[in-house]
Formats: structure tokens, sequence, C-alpha cells
């Protein structure tokens, strides 16, 4: 109701009050997301006089009295009282009788609100968005993708306080989850939480305790060394003498997903990758930060892994052909989930602006995800040529599709403002 009101798409025709004295509406007012009338300072004629004042909304005429406004001051200024059911005439504090209107909204903006908002099919609104114009399409995708942008930005506020405003703390627990790459993204950040960078500083200088402290933290040292190679027993005696010096409790091996998994996308190699940062100091986000381009970003993440883990995907079993921890396209996906939206928050909260174009630039530069999102919206006639557009795609799909916000969506809005015309036609 506030939707249809705000965008004036009741039914065509004259509106009556329910005692039948003409309505026209001048303004529909500012839609109030407070406490108070729904919309503030509308403009509405009633039998030729001009009300100026604020607009109430309820479903049931009767709902006035059951919230409590028939003794409630701040709900004396309504000029006027809309409801889809008229059960109860409305009065001010003062006994005085509030005008009192029906919505009615065109049958066939009902059908495309309901195939929307009630709709099984995955996206309701397909047939139609190659049809819009392409400047409707442009210009909400750029807002999709810095709404989303900004959520990730939020995040990292949160985790800049956490850690007393330490950037490469944040770095660290964001790096860390995004290694999950979605299926393993909770154990990651749960591992990084458990173990700081305050500890793993403390023993930055051996290669070996701090794969120790993340081995171990993780989980996966659990095993008896039995029948275990000589890597694993020399990670299993160092953690367990760091964990009684320290008093560290790990997270459960159970919380890491391996089941289907390809073995390169076992969570070992990308721990001992984490473990190559942290030797000798992290200070990744200092490197980011300085990175004078794409290439040098690039160069940050591809780790070389040496030793054990350059023929091991996981302990106690050899593997020929072990490749990279991290191909083109997974660093791909560590920049725009990672890289971009670090450069992005550090540019606002220093105020160098420089650096929030960089991350926007950066996705603008990227090739696009290649998910089932993306996908979606292209069997859709929605193209998308760079990962600035697939992040503004996923935001689309969780934030308004699978919510059903149709009606706080451009593509939803351009349909139901097209039903509304049809019916007034």
């Amino acid at each position: 109701m506030h939707y249809v009101w705000q965008h004036r798409l009741w039914k065509a025709g004259a509106m009556t009050t329910v005692d039948g004295r003409p309505v026209r509406v001048v303004d529909p007012g500012l839609l109030n997301t407070d406490a108070g009338p729904d919309f503030f300072n509308a403009k509405v004629e009633v039998a030729g006089q001009m009300w100026v004042g604020n607009v109430e909304m309820h479903v049931r005429a009767s709902d006035w009295k059951r919230h409590g406004h028939d003794r409630d001051k701040a709900y004396d200024s309504v000029i006027l009282h809309v409801v889809e059911k008229d059960d109860a005439p409305v009065y001010r504090t003062n006994g005085e009788l509030i005008a009192q209107m029906v919505l009615e909204v065109s049958p066939s903006f009902l059908e495309s609100y309901r195939s929307l908002h009630e709709g099984r099919v995955e996206l309701p609104c397909a047939q139609v968005i190659a049809t819009l114009p392409r400047l409707v399409v442009t210009e909400w995708v750029e807002r999709l993708a810095f709404e989303r942008l900004h959520h990730k930005v939020e995040r990292l506020r949160s985790l800049l306080e956490l850690y007393s405003g330490s950037w490469e703390d944040v770095c660290y627990v964001t790096l860390s989850r995004n290694l999950g790459f979605g299926v393993n993204n909770d154990a990651f950040e749960r591992l990084a939480r458990s173990t700081p960078l305050r500890l793993l500083h403390k023993h930055s200088d051996s290669l070996l305790q701090v794969e120790a402290l993340l081995y171990g933290q993780a989980g996966l040292l659990a095993r008896d060394v039995a029948g275990m190679d000589d890597y694993y027993r020399r990670l299993h005696d160092e953690y367990a003498f760091l964990r009684n010096k320290f008093s560290l409790q790990p997270i459960e091996a159970e919380a890491w997903k391996m089941f289907r998994l390809r073995p390169q996308n076992f969570p070992y190699r990308r721990l001992a990758m984490l473990a190559q940062w942290v030797h000798g100091g992290f200070a990744l986000m200092r490197r980011i930060v300085d990175a004078p381009d794409e290439k040098s970003l690039r160069a940050l993440f591809a780790v070389e892994l040496t030793g054990y883990w350059a023929g091991h995907y996981t302990f106690n079993r050899p593997a020929e052909h072990v490749g990279r921890v991290l191909g083109a396209r997974s660093v791909d996906v560590v920049l725009i989930n990672t890289v971009a939206p670090l450069l992005y928050g550090y540019g606002e909260a220093t105020g160098d602006y420089a650096l929030t174009d960089r991350a926007v630039t950066l996705l603008e530069a990227l090739r696009p995800e290649q998910n089932s999102v993306v996908a979606l919206f292209s069997r859709a006639g929605l193209p998308c040529d760079d990962a600035l557009t697939s992040q503004a795609l996923i935001e689309l799909k969780r934030e308004y599709c699978e919510r059903r916000k149709c009606i706080y969506c451009k593509i939803g809005h351009h349909l139901l403002s097209a039903a509304a015309r049809l019916g007034k036609t």
C-alpha cells in the first residue's frame, strides 16, 4: 500500500472517501520510516477543500483504534486515512471524524505483483529484463554494485572496531575467510579469529611454528602420529607444546567441508599459503595499498609453495603435478572479494579517495565471476562483462530476488508501473 501510494499506482478513475466525497491527491507526501504517520506533508483535496498534513495507512480501518492512534496526539495531524478494508470510522483524540478512503489498484497491477511476489520460478521477471531501456538497467546495476561494495565495507568497519583500528588484522581475517571460497568461509574465519595475528607474530620467524599454530588451531592435527610422516609428527609435537603454553583451543576438524571437493580445493595448501604470508610478519594490507596496478596485486597472491606442500594436497599422501595454490580464476575471486573492499574501505576511512577509485577501477577491469547467478541473468538477457557487474547481479539476486523485494527493485518497479498504466488505459 505504501508503494502504490508513493508512486501513484492506484486504480484509474475518480477516487472518493468512504462517504462519497471526491478525492484528488496533489502530493502523496514523504514516506516516513520512523514512528508516526506513514506519509508526512501530503496535499490532498477532499470535496474541493485542500488539506495539508499527514496520511496514515492500514489494511483494516479498525487497526487505527487497535494501534492506539485514537489516543495518540501525534496522529491528530492525519488528514486522510487510507485503507484496504473499510470496517470502522476513525477519529482524532478530540473526537473529530477523519476522512477515510479505500485504496484500489487495477487487476493488471495485482496480477503482476502476485506473479513477482508469490511466483515460484527463480526469476519471475526474466521475460521482461531484455525489453527494459538500457539506461534503466545500467543505472540499476551500478547502484547495486555499490550497494554490495558498501555492505562489505560495513563488515570491515565492524572488524576494524573489534581489532582496535588494525587494518592488518582486518586484512588477515578477511583474506582468511575468502580463502574458503564459499564452501569453507566460516571455518577459515573461525580459525583466523581463534589464531590472532598477535600470537602468530610472536613466532613469525619460524615457518614451522606458524604452520603448527594454523594447522593445530584448525583441528587438523588431532590424529595420532602413528603411521604419519615426519612433517606431520613435527607439526603435531610443535602444536602440542604451543597449545599447552598459550592455553589454546582449536576449532573442531568437522568444521571443514571436504566432501566432493577436488584435492586442490582442500584447505591444507591454502593454510600453507596463509602461513607464508605470516612468516616474517604479516604486512599484506600495506602491500595491497602500495601496489600500483592489477599486475602487482596479482603477484601478491601468486604464492609458490616449496618443500612438503609442493608435493602434497593433504597430509601423508604425496601427489604428482601439484600446481599453484591459486589459479588465475581463484586470484580473480580474491581480488574481487578481498582486495577491492579493503582498498575501498581503507580509502574511505583515511579520506584517500584515489584508493576508492582504484577499487572500482579494479572491479571494472576484472573478468566477471562464473556462477549460477551470472548465468541466470545472462539467460534472461542481462549481460555481464566485468566483475563490477557480476557483483551487482549477486546483490540483486540475494538482497532483492530471494527476499522477494520486487517493489524495491528497478526492474520490478518498471514492470509494476507498466501494469498500473495498462490498468489506466
